[in-house]
C-alpha cells in the first residue's frame, strides 16, 4: 500500500494486496463511488446532459442502476438475449471466413483484436438499440464508422487531459477533441434512442402492444425520464466492447498456442451441441472448461487492469491505517490476479486451475474483473453471453493456430488493457465429418 500522485489526482492510496482490497470494498457501503470522473462531468454539465452510471453519485446513482440492472444483471434475464447474440456472432462467423479468404494463406486473419471490437459493438448494440448499426458488412455504414472512430478518441483524448494541467485546456488540442468527440457518441446514440421512441408512440396510436427488450423496457416503463436514458445509453455501450473483444482476442491468442486445452475445448462444445447445432443457453451451462478458459483470460488480462473507490460516507481502517472519508483508493487488480500467493504459476494460461476438480482454494477477491459488490459492471451477464457463444461457436468450425510469423505478444495498459501489437491468427476450418 502506497500514495502517488498523477496528473488531477493527488495523493491517491494504492493497494495491491488481495486481504487489503478485500478489507476495502467490504467497507464501501450503499452509495461507493469509482472516482470522480470530472472530466466527463464536465462535458454533461456544459451540454446539459444527464449523468449515467458511470459518473452518477449517491442516491440518483442507487436509483439510477436500480433500473439499469433489470433485463440485464441477472442470469435469468440476460438469456433473453441468447437468439440476438447468436444471430450476431452468424454474421462474424460469415466476416471472419470472408477475412481469412482474402489474405495469400488463406487461413490468417490479422489484428483479431479489431475483427472482435466489431462484433462486440455489434452486439451491444443489437441489445442496448434493438437495432443493427452494421459494424460486421464489408463496408461498415459511416455514421457506424464514425460512432467507433469516436468512442476510440474519446478514450485517447482522456488520458492527455487528466494527466495533463487545466490551465492547458484552452491551449492545447486535446480537450476541445475530447468535448467534440463525447458530442458525436451522444449524436448517434440519441439518434437511435429517437427512432425507438417514434415505433413506441406509433404503437401506442394504433392500440398495439409495446414489444421490445432493453431499450423499449426503459423508455416505456416510466421509471427513467427520457434526459436520463439519453444519458445513461452511451455509457452502458462504452462499457460492452471491450470487455467482450479485448478478453476473446486473448483467450484465442492462448488457445492457439495451446493445442491440448484447444482440443479438450473443441471436445466438450461438439460433445453437447453435435453437428451443425447452435448452443443455447441451456447448452452453455454444461461447458465448465468453456468457462474456466474465459475465467483464467480475465485473471490474466482483468479489462480494467487498476480500478477506484472513493469511501463517500464515513472515514475507515485499511491495514491497521485510518483513512478520512473522500480518500481515493487505487486497487491493482492486474498485479493482484498475477501474484504467485495468489495464483501458482501465475504467468501461465491454465484454465483447468478453475475446474472443481482442481480448483484451488484463494481469496476470491484475487481476480474480480468484472469488479464488486453493486457497484459491479451492470453488464456482466450480457458479456459473457457474447464470450461464451462466440469462442463456442468458433471452435465448433475453427481450429485456431498462432501465425508462424508472431511472436509473443504482451499486455499494455491504455485505461483498458489491449493487446500491444496486432494478434494474427489462422483459422482453419474442421473437416464436416470431424464437426459433425
Amino acid at each position: 500500500m502506497w500514495k502517488s500522485d498523477n496528473g488531477m489526482y493527488t495523493n491517491v492510496v494504492n493497494i495491491a494486496d488481495v486481504d487489503l482490497v478485500e478489507s476495502l470494498l467490504r467497507q464501501e457501503g450503499k452509495y461507493p463511488i469509482r472516482a470522480d470522473m470530472k472530466l466527463w462531468k464536465d462535458h454533461r454539465n456544459l451540454r446539459d446532459l444527464s449523468y449515467g452510471p458511470f459518473i452518477e453519485d449517491g442516491h440518483q446513482w442507487h436509483k439510477l442502476r436500480t433500473v439499469l440492472n433489470q433485463r440485464m444483471l441477472k442470469p435469468a434475464e440476460a438469456v433473453l438475449y441468447t437468439g440476438a447474440v447468436n444471430e450476431v456472432v452468424t454474421d462474424f462467423l460469415t466476416m471472419l471466413d470472408d477475412l481469412r479468404k482474402e489474405t495469400p494463406s488463406g487461413v490468417t486473419v490479422n489484428d483479431i483484436a479489431n475483427v472482435l471490437y466489431r462484433f462486440a459493438f455489434e452486439g451491444i448494440s443489437y441489445i442496448l438499440f434493438e437495432s443493427r448499426i452494421g459494424c460486421l458488412e464489408k463496408t461498415i455504414p459511416p455514421e457506424s464508422q464514425k460512432f467507433i472512430n469516436s468512442i476510440g478518441a474519446m478514450l485517447k483524448y482522456s488520458v492527455f487531459v487528466t494527466i495533463l494541467p487545466v490551465w492547458t485546456q484552452n491551449l492545447l488540442p486535446f480537450y476541445r477533441k475530447f468535448l467534440e468527440n463525447w458530442d458525436n457518441i451522444f449524436a448517434f446514440g440519441n439518434k437511435l434512442i429517437d427512432q425507438k421512441l417514434e415505433k413506441i408512440q406509433a404503437c401506442l396510436e394504433r392500440g398495439e402492444e409495446v414489444q421490445g427488450e432493453y431499450l423499449t423496457y426503459l423508455l416505456s416503463s416510466g421509471k427513467l425520464t427520457n434526459k436520463e436514458v439519453y444519458g445513461s445509453i452511451p455509457e452502458l455501450l462504452l462499457a460492452g466492447v471491450d470487455t467482450t473483444s479485448n478478453t476473446l482476442s486473448w483467450a484465442l491468442y492462448h488457445l492457439a498456442r495451446d493445442p491440448d486445452t484447444q482440443q479438450s475445448l473443441y471436445q466438450e462444445v461438439t460433445s453437447i451441441v453435435p453437428g451443425d447445432g447452435v448452443p443455447t443457453a441451456e447448452d452453455l451451462a454444461k461447458m465448465p472448461l468453456l468457462k474456466a478458459v474465459i475465467k483464467e483470460t480475465l485473471r490474466m488480462y482483468p479489462v480494467v487492469p487498476t480500478n477506484s473507490r472513493v469511501i463517500a460516507e464515513k472515514s475507515i481502517t485499511v491495514g491497521g491505517y485510518r483513512f478520512p472519508k473522500d480518500t481515493l483508493f487505487a486497487l491493482s487488480h492486474y498485479q493482484i490476479s498475477r501474484d504467485e500467493d495468489n495464483f501458482p504459476e501465475p504467468s501461465k494460461f491454465l484454465p483447468h486451475r478453475w475446474l472443481r476438480d482442481n480448483k484451488i482454494k484463494n481469496n476470491p477477491f484475487s481476480s474480480i474483473p468484472f469488479g464488486y459488490g453493486v457497484r459491479a459492471c451492470v453488464g456482466r451477464r450480457i458479456a459473457e453471453l457474447e464470450m461464451y457463444l462466440a469462442l463456442s461457436r468458433i471452435m465448433k468450425k475453427y481450429e485456431v493456430r498462432p501465425d508462424p510469423r508472431g511472436g509473443e505478444v504482451t499486455p499494455m495498459a491504455r485505461i483498458v488493457l489491449t493487446p500491444s501489437r496486432p494478434i494474427n491468427l489462422q483459422f482453419l476450418e474442421r473437416p464436416e465429418s470431424e464437426s459433425g
